[in-house]
């Protein structure tokens, strides 16, 4: 009985369309590779299958979100289709007909146009154009891989009630392993409707990525060359790659993921994200830090950005042999650590400063004790007496925030040797420059600034913002005695991050507080790669404070000030 079907194809706003079925196997969806093309977005590529036999008819759903409806209902697995049934497939309407004695006349079939085609005719431009998908098109590969992954994840979901398992606090091996072989077994039953060039180990991966972990994000934090992420929305990932930025492949299935994999990050440390708190700071389990904003602020959709810490922490070595400074510069900095004196760290954003302050802690001697004082903990101190402190926002009804400021003034009642603040940003200044004046030498911290000049500017606008109504003379003299060394750090063009200047605080003159370089970077050009080519040297002064390192029994070679005997 081949030929004696035909399948009715409705859509509101168009007419009818009537499609002959012979025996076989037609796919549908929204894809032109599909014999049966149902172009609209709420219409997967591949959204079905209607196999048609020479007595039955049957209709089977490829696990879409949207899913196909017989009669109303929702299709699971194979369903048999009885004449004048109607199949709902997004906005349209199927129904197979028994074939009329005329829809088998050759003049008949030439008259009627097919309701679709791999290729549909030029002459069906204009009703094809209103019903292209309005969403920016992905190429189709992504598309199709993009598809099946999200079928499976919401197979998996159905089957592996995760979130409920998460919150009983299941061993996290026992939690991949069950997901993993639902996984499996989901892509064992449906095998044979995956393309052939699908990877089943890959795709089971993916979706294990996308279920349980970061999503697509999970590669680009295995790999050590990339430095930081950022995810523009669900369909653009880009990357940093020695100071350079790239464009990746990679894709969430869309805005719900990366806002799950935004949950998954700040849910474990306390932290929330909503339309009320619509942005965060958080960090990864590895100490990376990262930031989130996501809609009504983003207009892009969710937005996300790590920047990754290494596996292993930087070594004083690691900064030399990567071009950040050099070995007569961490004598001098080592020498600074010992002599109790305040530095500040100063560069732009993602110059580095973090890394760098990390690095200079590491010279504290282990017998003193440290306390550090972050928004999200990333430093890494490798001495025994350490005490981490972070801060915390406001709870969803505004309350109960706890600021750097408040734990600055903490910390002097916790007895520190040094206090380690990761950024001061805002009146929290104040309480770290008294800090500094009493008796709490040796501190280090953060700025953000373009220059050591402008870390003085800064720093009094920020001791302002503390509320105290100070004379600017006051300011300067409490920022005259209390930071001793700004270490300024820069990223070049080539996306190197170098020290660029080394600047020693020296005190109050009138009212102008007098600085001197002791290092200075020295750029001499760009070479034929595109790298920077230069060289950190002296300037030939020398710190007010060279005398003092020898009465407390430290020795350090002058002549790392000397400009002529710089190699």
């Amino acid at each position: 009985m081949g030929g004696d079907w035909r399948l009715q194809i409705a859509r509101p706003g168009k007419p009818e369309r009537m499609f002959p079925l012979e025996t076989g196997v037609y796919s549908i969806g929204s894809d032109h590779e599909n014999l049966i093309v149902l172009p609209d977005p709420a219409v997967n590529w591949r959204h079905a299958v209607l196999t048609v036999g020479d007595r039955e008819i049957w209709i089977e759903d490829l696990m879409t979100d949207q899913g196909t409806f017989l009669d109303e209902v929702r299709v699971t697995g194979r369903r048999l289709v009885m004449p004048s049934q109607t199949i709902r497939i997004g906005p349209y309407r199927l129904r197979v007909l028994a074939a009329a004695p005329s829809a088998a006349s050759p003049s008949a079939a030439a008259a009627e146009p097919p309701p679709v085609a791999p290729r549909p005719p030029l002459a069906d431009a204009a009703n094809r154009e209103e019903e292209v998908p309005l969403a920016r098109p992905r190429p189709e590969e992504e598309q199709r891989r993009r598809s099946i992954r999200r079928q499976i994840h919401n197979e998996l979901l159905q089957r592996l009630d995760i979130k409920r398992l998460a919150a009983g606090r299941i061993d996290e091996k026992d939690l991949r392993r069950r997901a993993m072989d639902q996984i499996r077994a989901i892509i064992r039953d449906v095998r044979d409707r995956l393309p052939k060039d699908i990877d089943a180990d890959q795709l089971a991966k993916e979706v294990y990525d996308e279920a349980i972990g970061l999503g697509p994000l999970e590669d680009l934090l295995a790999d050590p060359e990339v430095t930081e992420i950022m995810v523009n929305g669900c369909e653009q990932v880009y990357v940093e790659r020695h100071g350079k930025l790239y464009l990746t492949g990679k894709t969430f299935l869309d805005d719900d993921s990366v806002l799950a994999v935004i949950e998954r990050i700040v849910s474990p440390i306390g932290r929330r994200i909503d339309e009320s708190q619509p942005y965060v700071d958080a960090r990864l389990p590895d100490g990376s830090r990262v930031n989130a904003i996501i809609h009504p602020l983003s207009l892009v959709g969710p937005c996300l950005t790590i920047r990754k810490f290494s596996r292993e922490p930087f070594t004083a070595d690691d900064l030399i042999r990567l071009g950040t400074w050099t070995p007569n510069l961490v004598d001098f900095l080592r020498a600074c650590v010992l002599m109790r004196k305040n530095m500040i760290i100063s560069g732009g954003t993602g110059s580095g400063k973090t890394t760098l302050l990390n690095v200079i802690s590491s010279f504290i001697p282990p017998g003193d004790r440290i306390i550090t004082i972050e928004d999200a903990a990333e430093l890494r101190l490798s001495q025994p007496h350490v005490v981490r402190l972070e801060a915390r926002p406001p709870n969803i009804e505004g309350k109960g925030a706890v600021t750097i400021r408040d734990l600055v003034r903490n910390a002097l009642r916790m007895r520190p040797d040094r206090i380690i603040v990761g950024e001061v940003r805002g009146g929290e200044a104040l309480d770290m420059l008294q800090a500094m004046n009493t008796g709490h030498e040796g501190s280090l911290t953060t700025i953000h600034a373009n220059s050591p000049r402008d870390v003085i500017s800064r720093l009094e606008t920020m001791v302002l913002m503390a509320g105290m109504d100070l004379p600017l003379r006051a300011i300067r003299e409490q920022i005259g005695s209390a930071i001793h060394l700004i270490v300024h750090e820069a990223r070049y063009s080539d996306g190197t991050r170098k020290v660029s200047r080394v600047t020693e605080v020296v005190g109050l003159e009138g009212d102008q507080i007098t600085m001197q370089d002791i290092f200075l970077f020295e750029q001499r050009g760009v070479d034929a790669r595109g790298r920077v080519v230069g060289r950190l040297v002296p300037t030939g002064s020398v710190p007010t404070f060279v005398e003092e390192m020898k009465s407390r029994g430290l020795s350090l070679d002058h002549s790392i000030f000397d400009p002529s005997r710089a190699g």
